[in-house]
C-alpha cells in the first residue's frame, strides 16, 4: 500500500525551534498524574487493579495500535465505517489525543526523524525523565514549521471532528460506567491511573524504540534510526518491533519474524479472515526498497 503523505517540509527545518510548555497538556496529563498519585493507594482494590490492567491493555491494543496507528495513521488496512469508527473511538478513550491530533503528533515526529537533522524533542536523545516531561507537558515550537494537512475524507468526517473537539470529555462517560460497576476505586484506576500510565507508557516505549539498538534496516538519510526491543512484543501489542516499522510503515504486520509477537497484527489478521478488513498491507517487495540499507550486523 502507498504511504499517506500529510507533511510538506520543503521550506521547514526539523532542528530549529524549542519545546515550550503546553497549558492543555499540562492540565490534562498533570491532573491525571496528581489524582493517580494521591488517590490510587487509598482507593486500591484488587478488582480495580484487575480492571485497570484489562482496560488499559484492551484500549491500547484495539484503539491505539490497531485503530489509531496502523489503520488511521498508516492506512495499512481498510474496514467498514462502523468498524473504523469503533476502533478510533476506543483509541480516543486511551486519553492521549483525538484522531486529528494523533495524526499531527505522529506525522510531524515521523517527518522530523527522517530528516538529516532533527531536534532532540523528536529524536528522544535526552534522558528518559526529560523526554517524558517534554512529551507529556510540552509542545515543539518550530522556527520554520512544516505544513501539515489531513486527507479530505478524514478532515471532513463529522464523527472525527466531533471526537477531536470532545476527546477529553469522553472519559466522563466511561467514568460513569465504571462508577456504576465498581465505585470510586474503579474511577480512579480506570480513568486517572489508566490515562497517565497509557500516555507515559506510550512515550517510554517510543523513547527506547528510537535509541540505538537491534534491527535489520536503516532508512537512508534519516537522522533517527529505530530499534527493535526483544521480549516486549506481547506487552507493547507488537509496537516494540519499531525498526521493522520504520522500514515498512505500509505493513499492518510489524513483528515480521516468527518469534516477534505482534498482538495487533493478530487482531488485524482475524478481522481480515472474518471479512471485516481488507487491503491489508505487508512489507513491499525487495525491488521497492531503495530507501533502505540492510544492516550487516
Amino acid at each position: 500500500m502507498e504511504p499517506v503523505i500529510r507533511i510538506d517540509g520543503s521550506s521547514a527545518s526539523a532542528d530549529l525551534g524549542q519545546p515550550v510548555l503546553d497549558a492543555p497538556k499540562l492540565v490534562w496529563n498533570g491532573s491525571m498524574l496528581v489524582f493517580a498519585i494521591i488517590f490510587a493507594i487509598p482507593y486500591f482494590t484488587f478488582s480495580a487493579l484487575l480492571m485497570f490492567f484489562c482496560l488499559t491493555y484492551a484500549t491500547l491494543l484495539l484503539g491505539h495500535s490497531v485503530g489509531m496507528h496502523r489503520m488511521l495513521i498508516h492506512r495499512t488496512f481498510i474496514c467498514s465505517k462502523p468498524v473504523e469508527r469503533f476502533l478510533i473511538y476506543i483509541g480516543t478513550l486511551v486519553g492521549v489525543a483525538g484522531p486529528h491530533g494523533i495524526l499531527r503528533v505522529h506525522d510531524i515526529r515521523d517527518w522530523a526523524q527522517r530528516q538529516p537533522r532533527c531536534h532532540d524533542f523528536f529524536s528522544h536523545r535526552r534522558s528518559l525523565l526529560k523526554d517524558l516531561r517534554w512529551q507529556l507537558f510540552y509542545r515543539f515550537e518550530f522556527e520554520k514549521p512544516p505544513e501539515f494537512f489531513i486527507e479530505a475524507n478524514v478532515a471532513s468526517d463529522r464523527f472525527y471532528i466531533f471526537l477531536e473537539k470532545t476527546w477529553r470529555w469522553h472519559q466522563i462517560l466511561l467514568a460513569i460506567l465504571l462508577y456504576a460497576i465498581g465505585g470510586i476505586p474503579w474511577v480512579i484506576w480506570g480513568i486517572c491511573m489508566r490515562v497517565i500510565v497509557s500516555a507515559a507508557g506510550h512515550w517510554t516505549i517510543t523513547h527506547f524504540c528510537h535509541r540505538p539498538g537491534q534491527g535489520d534496516w536503516d532508512v537512508k538519510g534519516a537522522s533517527v534510526q529505530a530499534s527493535n526491543l526483544p521480549g516486549l512484543g506481547l506487552l507493547t501489542y507488537g509496537e516494540c518491533w519499531h525498526n521493522n516499522h520504520h522500514a515498512f510503515p505500509e505493513s499492518a504486520r510489524i513483528g515480521l519474524e516468527d518469534d516477534q509477537h505482534d498482538p495487533a497484527w493478530w487482531v488485524i489478521k482475524w478481522l481480515g479472515e472474518v471479512g471485516l478488513a481488507h487491503n491489508i498491507g505487508l512489507p513491499r517487495a525487495k525491488s521497492s526498497r531503495e530507501d533502505l540499507t540492510k544492516r550487516l550486523i
